[in-house]
């Protein structure tokens, strides 16, 4: 398949997986929020592009924090409502592959992309070149290692750690990162691995703790995870240029 018709292809199945979206949806919504919590520690400069906002969970805390925002989304629905709801950020409709943004940034945030993309080394290497000197990358991905999905290895629901389950089916997901395969990506890019870390420890689906737990479980959860980065269902590196 030609480039142009792979890029077409892959814009079709964003309007797809955009027109029936659980990227926010439940619990997520915390776990994002929660994410930002960790962002906000390491957010520098001025100038940050957000790549994948989907509905824009992270994209309202980055926009209050008054910084100027560039966020680029491979979804033309998801794009006409962030430019509604964030009228001075820069949107940009155009796949990662794509992209050729103007000017640098001082922070590039990747919230649940790279298990996304066709070739994540590839995407963290153009993200390279678009960061300003001294700048970073922020990524987070889910965790194949988390406690949920080794249980549902023990109890013959998922054939192992990292294998596709249901909901990374209708996400799009083309893979599940585990800590090892995740700062590889970073290393093979080039790029330095000034931290790595995690959050929320979650030991049951989404679906048992929206229907269980309380908000104060949630977030005592949350917490842990960054205590127990490993196990954690998400992970996040923090990623600089080499020196």
């Amino acid at each position: 398949m030609s480039p142009r018709l792979e890029h077409d292809s892959e814009r079709s199945k964003l309007e797809q997986i955009a027109g029936q979206s659980l990227y926010s949806a439940g619990v997520m919504e915390a776990s994002i929020a929660y994410c930002w919590r960790i962002l906000a520690r390491h957010l520098h400069g001025e100038r940050v592009l957000e790549m994948g906002p989907a509905e824009g969970v992270m994209t309202e805390f980055l926009a209050r924090s008054g910084r100027r925002l560039s966020v680029v989304e491979g979804s033309e629905s998801f794009c006409q409502s962030l430019r509604q709801r964030f009228p001075d950020a820069e949107v940009t409709h155009a796949l990662f592959e794509e992209y050729q943004p103007s000017q640098r940034f001082d922070t590039i945030v990747m919230g649940h992309v790279l298990e996304h993309v066709d070739d994540p080394v590839a995407v963290l290497r153009r993200a390279m070149g678009w960061l300003n000197p001294g700048g970073r990358i922020f990524a987070a991905v889910p965790n194949a290692r988390s406690l949920h999905r080794q249980a549902a290895v023990v109890m013959g629901m998922l054939a192992q750690e990292d294998a596709l389950n249901e909901r990374d089916r209708h996400h799009g997901h083309r893979r599940v990162f585990n800590p090892e395969s995740f700062r590889a990506c970073f290393s093979q890019a080039g790029l330095r691995v000034e931290l790595f870390g995690g959050y929320w420890m979650k030991p049951l689906a989404n679906g048992q703790i929206e229907a269980h737990w309380t908000p104060q479980m949630v977030e005592a959860f949350m917490q842990l995870g960054e205590r127990y980065p490993d196990i954690a269902g998400e992970i996040y590196v923090l990623a600089a240029l080499p020196d």
